[in-house]
């Protein structure tokens, strides 16, 4: 009976078989092929920062043990001190300004046709090395005009409003009538009608004089006014040219402008012809004439850009001109997924395109936006080579980050356990946000 029923019974359940994973993969298979991977990870990755770390309580021999003292180094350090300033200015505005510039692109471009040609262009700076970027910039931003993009375009602009003075250089040459005075110059003696004025002048390449200059004459005399000639006293070659006289190769100073000064007031005023020439009306007789110090100022020559004050700022625009690009393809992709009813139903509610970009879109896009930050957060904490190729030696203190400073602390300076321990405050910094971004993540995948 027992026999029997036991050749009744349903058979019992198999013997267990090595699990697979979900693509049919056996555990062991898997691990074999992610073992490579898993030592150049523990190489590459693991193996230095267990170095960095331990090697950050030691001096900079590397045989004595120095405690804390490396990690004191860093808050009290006035180099280590600014680098920290600088990173705080890099993750607060440069993710913010390439966020807001690659949302700004991705919702534009939906709206026109050439959108895709203009993506194009945006992106392609991602193509380009920091390195590459770097002298890019440092080109852009020379302080020379006629080299930097940025000051010849400042400068174009500047001088549209002010005109900068064509005589920076000018002044008297020898038994000149004129003497400086409150930046300008003033003739010697007062003048009177009927009587030419010379006014010569030194000091000016005969090529930079303005284009209007023609050749300089003597004024003639007028009755009941002031007549005069302002011109270059100079004539090229040795023993060449009449002081106090306009020769045949000299030009006039055109636009120059020429004040009649009477008990510290001005009672006239004139501005030079191409060849020099002015005439003042009779209120000018007995007056001092006076070269105001508006002829003589300097160029303007636009804005320091790497100066100690901008060099951060214009740093961090190389880097958003880098990477606006890449935050507006991942904006545009998130975009693409945006129900377009909801979009159709608040236009239809009346809401104006403003609105529905605050209050629709953003709100929408706010995963992607947030992906986007963190993302570019974590880059902005390790960036160096745009600071270490862009800031000149002058202005790199005033630059600095921590990335670079572990640079110049371990290699420069020869100090490897104060490196080591930037190393390990770097990544304290970039481990909160690198959680942040994990936690976001798996949180969307199991929406």
């Amino acid at each position: 009976m027992a026999s029997a029923a036991a050749a009744g019974a349903p058979p019992g359940p198999a013997a267990p078989r090595a699990r697979r994973s979900v693509t049919g993969t056996r555990k062991a298979v898997a691990a074999l092929f992610l073992l490579p991977a898993l030592v150049l990870l523990g190489a590459l990755v693991v193996y230095p920062i267990g170095y960095s770390l331990v090697r950050s309580f030691y001096d900079n021999s590397g045989d004595g043990f120095a405690g804390a003292d490396n990690y004191k180094t860093l808050f009290t350090d006035d180099g280590i001190r600014t680098a920290l300033k600088n990173n705080i200015i890099w993750v607060v505005f440069a993710p913010t300004v390439s966020t807001a510039l690659g949302l700004v692109f991705a919702v534009l471009t939906e709206r026109v046709r050439w959108g895709t040609a203009f993506k194009l262009v945006v992106f392609m700076p991602m193509a380009i090395s920091m390195l590459a970027a770097g002298i890019i910039f440092r080109l852009v931003y020379d302080q020379d005009p006629h080299k930097g993009v940025a000051n010849a375009v400042w400068v174009g602009v500047h001088d549209t409003f002010a005109q900068s003075s064509a005589f920076p250089n000018a002044h008297p040459g020898r038994e000149s009538p004129l003497v400086a005075q409150n930046g300008g110059f003033l003739t010697r003696a007062t003048v009177h009608a009927g009587r030419p004025v010379a006014l010569p002048l030194v000091g000016v390449a005969p090529d930079q004089l303005p284009g209007g200059a023609k050749k300089a004459v003597t004024a003639r005399p007028e009755p009941g006014k002031v007549t005069g000639t302002t011109w270059q006293d100079f004539t090229r070659g040795k023993g060449v040219g009449r002081l106090g006289a306009p020769d045949p190769s000299e030009l006039g100073y055109a636009g120059m402008r020429i004040e009649a000064v009477k008990d510290g007031k001005v009672v006239a005023a004139t501005t030079a012809a191409g060849d020099g020439t002015f005439t003042l009306p009779a209120s000018a007789d007995g007056a001092r004439l006076w070269l105001p110090a508006g002829n003589f100022k300097e160029p303007y020559n636009g804005v320091e850009w790497l100066g100690p004050a901008l060099v951060t700022p214009a740093i961090i625009g190389a880097y958003v001109w880098m990477w606006a690009g890449f935050a507006m393809v991942l904006i545009a992709a998130g975009l693409a997924g945006v129900p377009r009813e909801l979009l159709e139903a608040a236009r239809v509610d009346g809401a104006t395109e403003w609105q529905v970009f605050r209050k629709v879109t953003v709100p929408l896009l706010a995963p992607v936006l947030a992906v986007v930050t963190v993302t570019l957060m974590i880059n902005v904490l390790k960036v160096f080579d745009l600071v270490y190729i862009i800031a000149p030696g002058s202005s790199q203190d005033d630059a600095n980050v921590l990335a670079l400073e572990l640079y110049r602390k371990g290699f420069a300076e020869g100090r490897p356990g104060v490196a080591s321990a930037i190393a390990v405050l770097l990544l304290v910094l970039v481990i909160p946000v690198m959680a942040f971004n994990i936690r976001r993540l798996r949180r969307e995948v199991r929406r």
